[in-house]
C-alpha cells in the first residue's frame, strides 16, 4: 500500500469546528450554562495543539535530549495539575498534586522507557519522535485512571469513616483498615481502561490506529501498532493507579495507624 495522506488546511479544520458551535447554541437554548464553558475548552485546545506542533517541529529539529526531557518534566507537571484540579476531597497542602503527579510520573517514564529499549529501540534513544508521541498517549491515558483513583479514594474514605476507625480501635492495620476504600479507588481508576480495552475495535476505532490508516499504513500493522499502545496505556494506568492509591492511604493514615481525615479537604 502506497503511504499517502490527505492534506489539511484552516478551511477543513473551520468546518469542523463548526460541530462545537452547536455545541454552544444547544447550551443557550437549553440554558445549560456550558456556552463559555464550551468556548473556552475549545479555544484552549487549538491553541495547546498548535503550541505543540510549533514546539514539536523545533524539538525534531534540534534532537536534542535536554530539551526532550524538558518537554516531558512540563507535560508530566501539567497532567499532575489536571488530575489535582478533578478532586471533590483534595489533600491538604500540594500532597495531592505530589501524589498524582509523582504516581503518573513512574509510570508513564517506566513504561515508555520499556517500549522504546524493547519494540522501538530509537537511535539515538532520545529521538523525540518517538519518546514525545509515546509518552503524551501514555501519560494522557493514566491522568484519567489516577485522578479517578484519588478521587474515588477520598470519597471512600469519607463514607466509610465508622467502619475504618472501628477496624483500627480493634487492632488492625492500615492495610486491613483501609482495604474496602483501596479496592473502590482501584475498581474506578481501572474502569475506564478496562471499558477501552473491552470496546476496541467493535465499538470504535482508537485515534492512533484511525490516524495512521488515513495516512496510508496497512490496516493490520494500524492494528499491531495500536494493540502494543493499549497494552502500554493498561500497564501504566494500572500501575499509577495502584501508586497514587497506595500513597493516598500513607497520608491519610499515620505511624499509630490513626485515621487522619483532617489531611482532606472538601473542594
Amino acid at each position: 500500500m502506497i503511504n499517502s495522506f490527505i492534506r489539511l488546511d484552516i478551511f477543513d479544520v473551520g468546518l469542523a469546528a463548526a460541530l462545537l458551535l452547536a455545541h454552544g447554541l444547544v447550551s443557550v437554548f437549553y440554558r445549560l450554562g456550558l456556552g463559555r464553558r464550551i468556548l473556552v475548552a475549545g479555544l484552549r485546545m487549538v491553541v495547546q495543539l498548535l503550541l505543540l506542533g510549533l514546539v514539536l517541529q523545533y524539538l525534531f529539529a534540534l534532537n536534542a535530549p535536554i530539551w526532550t526531557v524538558l518537554l516531558v518534566l512540563v507535560m508530566v507537571l501539567f497532567a499532575g495539575r489536571e488530575a489535582t484540579a478533578r478532586q471533590k476531597y483534595r489533600f491538604t497542602g500540594l500532597w495531592g498534586f505530589a501524589f498524582g503527579t509523582g504516581a503518573m510520573a513512574a509510570a508513564s517514564t517506566l513504561v515508555t522507557g520499556f517500549a522504546l529499549a524493547t519494540q522501538f529501540r530509537p537511535d539515538p534513544w532520545y529521538d523525540p519522535r518517538f519518546v514525545v508521541p509515546l509518552l503524551g498517549m501514555v501519560l494522557g491515558n493514566s491522568l484519567n485512571g489516577v485522578s479517578l483513583g484519588l478521587m474515588r479514594l477520598g470519597e471512600a474514605v469519607h463514607d466509610m469513616r465508622p467502619a475504618i476507625e472501628a477496624r483500627l480501635a480493634l487492632g488492625g492495620t492500615r492495610k486491613q483498615a483501609f482495604a474496602p476504600a483501596v479496592r473502590v479507588a482501584m475498581q474506578n481508576g481501572l474502569t475506564p481502561v478496562l471499558n477501552s480495552m473491552s470496546a476496541c475495535g467493535i465499538v470504535f476505532i482508537p485515534g492512533m490506529m484511525t490516524g495512521q490508516i488515513l495516512a496510508g499504513i496497512d490496516p493490520l500493522q494500524a492494528v499491531l501498532y495500536q494493540l502494543l499502545l493499549m497494552f502500554l496505556i493498561a500497564g501504566a494506568t494500572g500501575l499509577g493507579v495502584w501508586l497514587a492509591v497506595q500513597s493516598g492511604v500513607w497520608r491519610l493514615s499515620d505511624a499509630r495507624h490513626r485515621l487522619r481525615l483532617d489531611r482532606l479537604v472538601t473542594r
